[in-house]
């Protein structure tokens, strides 16, 4: 069994009490590895159906399971389709507490990175309303922007931004506050060494200061009526239940209307603590808040209409809807609502990068094609997972295509009766280049 620190097991022994046993005994048992079907591809029925892992529901979502065994996840074609995320298990709890179940929902995930809980909210939101999920660490919020890129998330910003500078730029503004505050990290003792070199009750009490001054920021964010989901994966009092007490005592409008713990012993993952906390009184204001500019040139959109007519079999963007946005020769989708001051708050990445304009010609981007905006490829090579010629693809080579192919296509992985882009290739001469960026190649 792993080494865990002596003040720690103390600690726990007083909290625990009878249960103490069945906790420590936890700890000989491997750590569990969940998995999130990503709802804005496919329906959990249909993952299971070709899912190459067994998998057992958690219980905590319908689109959430654990694995049983196996291996490569992340070097999958679904993978790479955005079909599923890696999540632990019981960090699940967390969306499963978020009440996205309301259109035109306006979203913030205060401490987004890597995307768990950023991908598991936008699958529930369908598209619908407006996420802005920040990371304060650069090379986090690029990965973080990956993963919503990957996942085909349309309605969000990724900015990298301090909270109070959040606060200061958009008081009031949001239904929905996620807060997955960075912490001790107790429920990682099962399955990273470093988590528990690095713990204290010196780190504990600096990780629950720091988790105040964030939920004092989520709080000048939601909206009167609105709600903050506040998770952990640590089982010290200090930071869960001692961070909330201290903000509902300065902040009378604020209640706790739903608490968790979740324990290795007593759940399906590694432990989480939950709380979602409401906040009093009617919505009102927002309306002072400037949208994002929409603005893009006729000759712009002339240039990607064209390339949607010779690309596509069909145009379900609506070319009127107010939402493109051209900057620098680059043309987004932006994303309904989006309040302009996100451009001061170092956004990484908004909305859908469609492509940009190079010397009267429209080149896609990566992240269109991975976007679930309704087009169908008039061309598409779609292989099964196992197939040698998608690995060469997905490993940023090129591939054979029919000899009478020309001009922009995808290659899809195949997954019972639907098909998958996994990324965009240019047909040339019956060979089809590749145009995955080189950062996502799979090896």
């Amino acid at each position: 069994m792993r080494q865990l620190p002596e003040k720690f097991t103390a600690r726990m022994r007083r909290e625990l009490g009878d249960e103490f046993p069945a906790f420590l005994a936890s700890y000989e048992e491997p750590p569990k590895r969940g998995l999130r079907v990503n709802t804005l591809k496919n329906e959990p029925e249909e993952f299971l159906r070709v899912s190459p892992w067994a998998l057992e529901p958690t219980g905590l979502l319908e689109e959430g399971f654990v694995v049983k065994g196996g291996e490569g996840f992340g070097r999958h074609p679904y993978h790479a389709a955005g079909l599923f995320y890696m999540q632990e298990p019981s960090a699940m709890s967390a969306v499963a507490a978020a009440p996205v179940d309301e259109s035109g929902l306006r979203v913030l995930d205060l401490c987004a990175a890597p995307g768990g809980k950023t991908g598991g909210v936008a699958a529930r939101m369908r598209g619908e309303g407006m996420l802005i999920a920040n990371e304060i660490v650069p090379k986090r919020a690029r990965l973080l922007a990956q993963n919503v890129e990957r996942l085909g998330i349309t309605n969000a910003a990724v900015i990298c931004e301090r909270p109070d500078s959040i606060a200061r730029a958009l008081p009031e503004f949001f239904d929905i506050v996620m807060v997955d505050a960075p912490c001790s990290g107790e429920g990682m003792f099962r399955k990273d060494e470093t988590a528990v070199m690095e713990w204290s009750p010196e780190h504990v009490a600096a990780c629950a200061e720091r988790q105040k001054l964030i939920l004092q920021s989520a709080a000048e964010c939601v909206r009167p009526g609105g709600c903050i989901v506040y998770s952990t994966c640590t089982f010290s009092r200090e930071e869960n239940e001692g961070v909330i007490e201290d903000l509902l005592v300065g902040h009378e409008d604020f209640s706790a209307e739903h608490m968790e713990r979740l324990y290795p012993h007593t759940s399906c993952g590694e432990g989480h603590f939950v709380c979602r906390l409401r906040r009093s009184g009617h919505p009102g204001g927002r309306e002072r808040y400037k949208k994002f500019p929409a603005r893009c040139d006729a000759a712009s959109f002339k240039l990607f209409s064209e390339f949607l007519g010779s690309t596509f079999e069909n145009d379900l963007i609506e070319p009127h809807s107010g939402r493109f946005h051209e900057r620098g020769g680059v043309l987004r989708l932006i994303p309904t609502g989006l309040p302009e001051a996100v451009l001061g708050l170092h956004p990484v990445a908004c909305g859908v990068e469609l492509g940009e304009l190079k010397k009267g010609r429209f080149e896609p981007a990566h992240t269109f094609c991975m976007a679930a905006l309704g087009q169908k490829f008039r061309h598409m090579l779609e292989y099964e997972p196992g197939d040698r010629r998608l690995a060469a693809f997905l490993a940023g080579n090129t591939i054979p295509c029919p000899e009478d192919w020309r001009g922009w296509c995808t290659v899809c992985v195949k997954a019972g009766e639907r098909s998958y882009p996994v990324g965009l290739g240019k047909a040339v001469d019956g060979v089809m280049k590749n145009h995955i960026p080189k950062g996502l190649y799979i090896n």
